[in-house]
């Protein structure tokens, strides 16, 4: 099967070790892995601030590159739910303001095969045991777009139980927001940091040496938080644990 891999911005400038070890899970579960080096900003940041004319020109070039492949892998819950959820809502608007069917026709081809990283794995491979030693105690955080838009549910964790070594912890008001929220954290900073300190509590009440999650980008949110109030957690994104092997450990 030949996939493309989606990394997204925020994984490609701050977080791309997340975007190798997706290459070096999938290669080993025997799948040929693209990454197509046209790809950019999927335009989440300029919908979700209200730009969404903005962002038309990325949706359609994403569909440019990513069009030709038989399925789009992301390790971000976010940026696979603007392509799912928001990629059509856009091609609506377009309609419903009198500009035809184009920007749905363009933007119609890569919805339906973009998958985030878990539900790639159990949905589409079919497996959850997918090789990985990983020897920490973990509680996962389920991010709101993955639980809310892409409807995840449990293929995350079921993932994580399958992993040789680790122990999986629940962590208490998982279904809670970190307090990220994109441009959220920058224009509610206050409101932001409260939700994060709870999230990060929370963490620290099960006892778990790692947090996980399947978006870098409230691992960042909670990461910081954990630095300023000396936890000792560390966050690591899901697809560094599932890539992990005794022959070569990860994260």
């Amino acid at each position: 099967m030949r996939v493309a891999l989606f990394l997204t911005c925020v994984n490609d400038t701050l977080y791309p070790d997340t975007g190798r070890a997706v290459v070096k899970l999938l290669t080993r579960l025997g799948v040929d892995v693209d990454f197509p080096m046209a790809q950019t900003c999927c335009g989440q940041a300029h919908y979700n601030t209200g730009y969404r004319h903005e962002a038309e020109p990325m949706a359609r070039h994403f569909s440019d590159v990513f069009g030709g492949y038989e399925a789009i892998v992301t390790p971000s819950g976010s940026c696979g739910a603007m392509v799912r959820e928001l990629y059509p809502r856009m091609g609506e608007r377009a309609r419903a303001e009198g500009r035809g069917d184009t920007l749905a026709a363009t933007l119609a081809p890569v919805v339906p095969k973009t998958y985030e990283l878990t539900e790639f794995l159990v949905d589409v491979l079919g497996v959850t045991d997918v090789g990985a030693y990983y020897p920490h105690t973990v509680t996962y955080h389920p991010t709101c777009h993955g639980l809310r838009s892409l409807g995840l549910g449990e293929r995350p964790t079921r993932l994580l139980r399958a992993v040789e070594g680790l122990e999986l912890r629940e962590l208490p008001g998982a279904d809670e927001c970190c307090g990220f929220g994109g441009t959220f954290a920058l224009k509610n900073s206050d409101v932001s940091a409260a939700m994060g300190t709870d999230k990060v509590r929370n963490a620290e009440s099960t006892g778990a040496e790692v947090l996980c999650a399947a978006d870098n980008s409230c691992l960042m949110h909670i990461g910081g938080t954990m630095t300023r109030l000396s936890t000792g957690m560390r966050p690591v994104h899901i697809a560094e644990i599932l890539a992990s092997t005794k022959e070569e450990p990860l994260a």
